[in-house]
């Protein structure tokens, strides 16, 4: 096998769609099998080294999100609730946190303030190993109600069944039936079976994932909490994955600009500083009245009087007179 054959391979599987850190999984282990011939004399090069050099030129095809819409997900839920109960928090789980697979398989009861209301993701569960999370740090995401109490149920419910059995708690939360955590295998052939009860489209289960970020932004949810619940290492992932869902007429937001400008504008010529701020009335009102009425009845003997040449109140009959200056009561 020549580097030339590599080149070839690589743009076979290129051509077929396959996606650049897929090509690099493929030959990842091809070379360390390189290597370990050339240590025991049995080839003299590796063909296969400097593997990222090889697939520098593939073309990184921007990932394919099928998110659920907020009905699917209720008919998703409600099928679980009924016919997969052994299911449902785990499902529940998924869509409510944005938690990978390996994420879910490998949580344990001890990741979850159930009084604060949080989930610290710890661990990670990749080919039945127990691996570093993906960033290799440890991020919170926060429990919303309804996951808050079906977890606290699930755990009652758990502690009391393992103490009939004379058992101490399992550190894991989600359990096959046997009492053993959770497989892919296993948590595949559920979903897979409870997405054909509920009678929803063919969608992976990792698209629960995109179902949770898709419904935080139809939520308008800032994109960095966004990003800091999905555990991205950067934003720019986030933005590079869920940006289409980003998109929509946003003219109105430029439009509110001008409306306030010309609000201000506006304002600014019918009231100049220089004018002199009159009192709002309503001319002719049953309000003006009445209260003209009032001052009449409560004011003492001699407390209106004529001042030509002094601000004066001119209200309802008043305004047709002669001006009058209302004089406070004497002491």
């Amino acid at each position: 096998m020549t580097r030339g054959n590599i080149k070839q391979l690589v743009a076979t599987w290129t051509s077929q769609g396959l996606k650049k850190r897929t090509i690099l999984n493929i030959l990842t282990p091809l070379r360390e099998a390189f290597n370990h011939a050339i240590d025991d004399g049995v080839a003299s090069a590796n063909p296969v080294a400097k593997v990222g050099m090889i697939v520098k030129g593939c073309q990184v095809t921007s990932a394919h999100i099928d998110p659920l819409s907020s009905e699917e997900v209720q008919a998703l839920l409600a099928t679980a609730r009924e016919r997969f109960s052994l299911l449902y928090p785990l499902l529940l789980c998924a869509v409510r946190t944005g938690m990978r697979e390996g994420e879910l398989i490998g949580l344990c009861w001890e990741d979850i303030d159930l009084n604060g209301s949080f989930i610290e993701v710890r661990h990670n569960v990749v080919r039945r190993q127990e691996t570093n999370i993906k960033t290799h740090k440890i991020r919170r995401i926060d429990l919303s109600p309804q996951l808050g109490a079906a977890l606290t149920t699930l755990k009652e419910t758990r502690q009391l069944e393992f103490s009939m059995k004379g058992q101490a708690l399992p550190e894991w939360i989600f359990l096959t039936p046997h009492g053993h955590r959770i497989t892919p295998e296993v948590l595949r052939k559920g979903f897979y079976a409870c997405r054909e009860k509920a009678g929803l489209r063919r969608v992976r289960f990792h698209d629960l994932r995109h179902t949770f970020a898709s419904l935080l932004i139809q939520q308008g949810a800032n994109v960095k909490y966004i990003q800091s619940q999905l555990g991205h290492s950067s934003i720019s992932i986030t933005l590079d994955v869920y940006s289409h869902l980003f998109e929509g007429d946003h003219r109105h937001q430029v439009h509110r600009l001008d409306d306030v400008t010309e609000q201000t504008d506006s304002a600014d010529l019918k009231t100049p500083e220089s004018a002199p701020q009159t009192h709002p009335r309503i001319e002719g009102s049953k309000w003006e009245k009445l209260e003209h009425d009032e001052i009449r009845e409560k004011l003492p003997v001699g407390g209106v009087t004529e001042r030509p040449n002094v601000p004066v109140l001119k209200t309802g009959d008043l305004a047709r007179g002669p001006r009058v200056q209302i004089s406070p009561p004497p002491p």
